[in-house]
């Protein structure tokens, strides 16, 4: 392979990369919307309750629940006071806009993969791009799966324009 192959490589990796930590994020901060809006429910249940409110990070004072009234950060640091239908409502705004986030990233993937399964028939073409032979596969391969799942196969190809191997034009090695 050649060293601009590599680098290209090396690019797609760290985009995988920083997606996936993006997602994570993503899928930490939905999880925790979807708890504080459980935790909405449970006022209600609790009034004149003592809770533990945080005060900072990891520092709780103990409380009194004494009204259903929540003072909501709205963002840039504006604070406005809301109902907990009110809040629940926002709340779900925020998942919703999560999930679209977490859809588009994705996609984004999607996009990345497509790109490196052209990269690499592209460099199949080329001849820049060494497939495994029959004794790596059997090697890289246990109880029926294959772990060269991003490299493509010695195997007889399926794709429609595969009528005769010797003609294929896919890039798989035949």
């Amino acid at each position: 392979m050649d060293e601009e192959l590599n680098r290209k490589f090396r690019i797609y990796e760290q985009q995988i990369m920083q997606i996936n930590e993006q997602l994570q994020a993503v899928e930490q901060a939905t999880l925790d919307m979807g708890q504080i809006n459980l935790g909405l429910d449970e006022i209600p249940k609790n009034k004149d309750s003592e809770i533990l409110a945080p005060i900072g990070r990891g520092i709780f004072v103990k409380a009194k629940i004494v009204s259903e009234e929540l003072t909501v950060d709205v963002g840039e640091g504006t604070f406005v006071k809301k109902t907990i239908p009110e809040t629940k409502e926002i709340i779900i705004e925020q998942i919703e806009k999560l999930g679209m986030m977490k859809n588009d990233l994705e996609n984004e993937l999607e996009k990345i993969n497509q790109e490196i399964t052209q990269t690499m028939q592209e460099a199949q073409k080329n001849g820049n791009l060494e497939l495994p032979t029959n004794s790596e596969e059997e090697h890289n391969s246990h109880e029926g799966h294959n772990h060269n799942h991003s490299h493509a196969h010695g195997k007889k190809c399926k794709c429609k324009e595969c009528v005769d191997e010797d003609k294929c034009n896919c890039g798989h090695r035949h």
